[in-house]
C-alpha cells in the first residue's frame, strides 16, 4: 500500500465524526427513525453503529499495535444494533465519534511502514494487516456517511 492511499484513508476516518454530525444536523426523530433503504437499519442505527464499530477498529488497532498477532473477538453488529442504547438520542454516539476518533487518528497518523504491517487475526476473516484495516475503516465511514445522506437527499430534506 502506498503512503498516499494511506494518509488518504487516515483523512476520512478523521473528518468522519465532523461529516457525520453534517449529515444528520437538523434531522427530526421522525427522519432519524427512516430507514436508509428497505428493510435497512434506521438513520439512528446507523449513527450508533458507527460508533459501536469504530469503537471495536480503535481496540484492535491498539490490540495489533501491542501484541503480536492477536486474535480479535467479533461481535453481531445486527444483534447490536437491536439493542436498546440504539434506539435512543444520537448526541451520546456522535460524542463518542468526536472523542474517539480524536485519539485513533493521532494513533493511525503515527504508523510507520513497520507499525503499518502488523497484524491481527479475525476469527471469520482471518489475519488483517493495519493497514488494510485502516482502509477498511476509511470505507465504512464513508459507506455509512453515503446512507444517510443519500437518504437526506432522496427525501428532500434540508
Amino acid at each position: 500500500m502506498t503512503d498516499t492511499a494511506l494518509a488518504a484513508a487516515v483523512d476520512t476516518i478523521a473528518a468522519f465524526p465532523g461529516a457525520m454530525r453534517a449529515a444528520v444536523a437538523g434531522l427530526s426523530a421522525s427522519q432519524l427513525d427512516t430507514p436508509y433503504r428497505p428493510g435497512g437499519w434506521t438513520v439512528r442505527q446507523v449513527v450508533h453503529h458507527v460508533a459501536d464499530s469504530h469503537m471495536q477498529a480503535y481496540t484492535r488497532c491498539k490490540l495489533a499495535f501491542t501484541e503480536d498477532e492477536p486474535t480479535i473477538r467479533p461481535y453481531d453488529e445486527s444483534a447490536w444494533a437491536e439493542l436498546v442504547d440504539s434506539t435512543g438520542p444520537i448526541d451520546g454516539s456522535l460524542g463518542i465519534l468526536d472523542g474517539l476518533h480524536g485519539r485513533w487518528v493521532p494513533l493511525l497518523r503515527s504508523l510507520t511502514p513497520s507499525a503499518a504491517a502488523r497484524t491481527f487475526r479475525h476469527p471469520e476473516t482471518g489475519l488483517w494487516r493495519l493497514d488494510e484495516a485502516v482502509l477498511h475503516y476509511a470505507w465504512h465511514s464513508a459507506h455509512h456517511l453515503a446512507h444517510v445522506t443519500g437518504l437526506r437527499e432522496r427525501s428532500g430534506w434540508r
